[in-house]
């Protein structure tokens, strides 16, 4: 779950509403600078349901007792962060072995980010024994595609790059920067999204999608209560929060 504090309230968005950006910008994906999404269909499905193992958890968070706020993605335990993970994949392979191959690759990168120094011995063995698993998935799962390893390695950056850009977009990060995005040479550039002070929407330089302009919705859950006292306050609160629709526009930097 993403938190965004708004002028009336907390908005919660999904995961799964997030994803479903990245999702909406695969789909536009691609110019002359950029290359195409191959395999397309795989990719736009792993981008879209890349954080697939967050979507039950969302709909039933846990409280953070220091806020009173639902958790958020970047709050959860070792041991429920690494839970959720394991079980994604398995969620997407019957659907498609490739999108379930990126979104186990997505884990493990978000994993790799922890510093398994600081954290209790227990957690650092928990993190070593999922990245061996998920390892293990992939080599099995990318032998089954018979895919070339550069393609797929491309297209996990992709996705982490798209799942980036809806971040920044849904908890208003900009002015930011993603690095090493592919390119159609083979190499990789920087991507720079700036919110837009005149229109109220935001551009992207360079630009990497085949449309001039691009617009992508989300959705996420109104709480007006600064904090509760139970899980069972936070979720009949979530039940019953007014739906807000997320709009960003995005157009080429002038």
């Amino acid at each position: 779950m993403l938190l965004r504090p708004t002028d009336d309230g907390l908005l919660a968005i999904g995961q799964a509403s997030h994803a479903w950006i990245s999702g909406q910008l695969a789909r536009v994906w691609g110019n002359a600078e950029f290359g195409a999404v191959v395999p397309r269909e795989d990719v736009c499905l792993a981008a879209e349901q890349h954080d697939v193992g967050m979507a039950e958890w969302d709909l039933r968070p846990t409280l953070d007792g220091e806020t009173g706020r639902p958790r958020d993605f970047l709050h959860l335990p070792v041991a429920t962060h690494l839970a959720l993970w394991r079980a994604a994949p398995g969620k997407l392979l019957s659907q498609s072995t490739y999108a379930a191959l990126l979104c186990s690759m997505h884990g493990t990168a978000l994993q790799r980010f922890r510093d398994l120094d600081a954290l209790p011995a227990a957690d650092a063995d928990d993190v070593r024994a999922f990245l061996a698993e998920q390892r293990e998935l992939q080599d099995r799962l990318a032998r089954a595609l018979g895919r070339d390893a550069h393609e797929i390695e491309r297209n996990q950056r992709l996705v982490w790059t798209w799942d980036a850009l809806s971040l920044a977009l849904c908890l208003d990060w900009a002015p930011y920067t993603q690095r090493e995005v592919p390119t159609a040479s083979g190499g990789v550039t920087d991507l720079r999204l700036v919110a837009d002070d005149l229109g109220g929407g935001h551009s992207i330089e360079p630009w990497p999608f085949v449309t001039d302009t691009v617009t992508v919705h989300a959705e996420g859950r109104l709480l007006s209560g600064a904090a509760f006292a139970s899980e069972d306050e936070l979720h009949a609160a979530l039940d019953a929060a007014p739906v807000r629709r997320l709009t960003y526009a995005l157009r080429p930097r002038r």
